[in-house]
């Protein structure tokens, strides 16, 4: 399935797509239908999904619906077909994106826990939302010369967060890409152990991790892949 929203779009909600409906298509293109609409949001940046434990989050959710303050939208997608709202993890100026595990990183206390790590410009959060009816905020932190603190990606252990800053380079705050790199030993106090700088004048705007690299895609030069063996 194929789960959909869009960012300053109105009433848009959710659309749920079976992607198996692509595999006959007598005649394309067609134009298709979503399976499901689910309308309790309205405008959503982003949606993110723990495919383990079958949730969905909705965030940075505004013009109408259940916002949550524009924070985590929680939604029980264990059935595709029939998405149910499972509760909101209101943040401090919302949530901009975020990356959704089952952590399995070195701080035992938190092992087999659901977190969330949240951006949202100003700061990165980790939340403990186990407990759709009763998430926790565990800790916040930010980074030196911070502009626009977006998005991040853990590594495949879950010891390192790699985190982009959308605007650093464009406001002058940095001279080069930087990627900020921090230790997740102990959840209640990340630690930002490095900050890499890249080579160009652009800034970072998303990158993911896939075993030794992350792939960062950078406004104006494109993507760039970062060898991480060394974290």
């Amino acid at each position: 399935h194929a789960f959909i929203v869009a960012d300053g779009a109105g009433a848009h909600g959710m659309q749920v797509f079976d992607l198996r409906r692509l595999r006959n298509v007598a005649d394309p293109p067609e134009l298709f239908e979503p399976d499901v609409h689910y309308t309790l949001i309205n405008s959503s940046h982003n949606v993110v999904i723990n495919e383990e434990t079958g949730f969905a989050y909705t965030v940075g959710n505004r013009d109408g619906g259940e916002t949550c303050g524009g924070g985590l939208h929680m939604i029980d997608i264990r059935d595709p077909q029939n998405p149910e709202f499972a509760g909101c993890f209101v943040e401090e100026r919302g949530t901009h994106d975020s990356q959704c595990v089952v952590y399995r990183g070195p701080d035992v206390r938190y092992q087999g826990r659901e977190l969330c790590l949240n951006l949202n410009g100003s700061f990165f959060a980790i939340s403990d939302v186990t407990d759709k009816d009763n998430p926790v905020a565990i800790s916040r932190s930010t980074s030196p010369n911070a502009a626009y603190i977006h998005q991040g990606w853990l590594t495949e252990d879950h010891r390192y967060f790699y985190v982009d800053d959308e605007s650093d380079v464009i406001r002058g705050n940095v001279p080069t890409t930087r990627t900020l790199i921090w230790d997740l030993s102990d959840v209640e106090d990340p630690v930002l152990t490095q900050q890499f700088m890249g080579s160009m004048d652009a800034s970072a705007h998303n990158l993911y991790v896939k075993g030794d690299f992350v792939y960062q895609a950078n406004y104006r030069y494109g993507l760039h892949i970062l060898d991480i063996s060394d974290p």
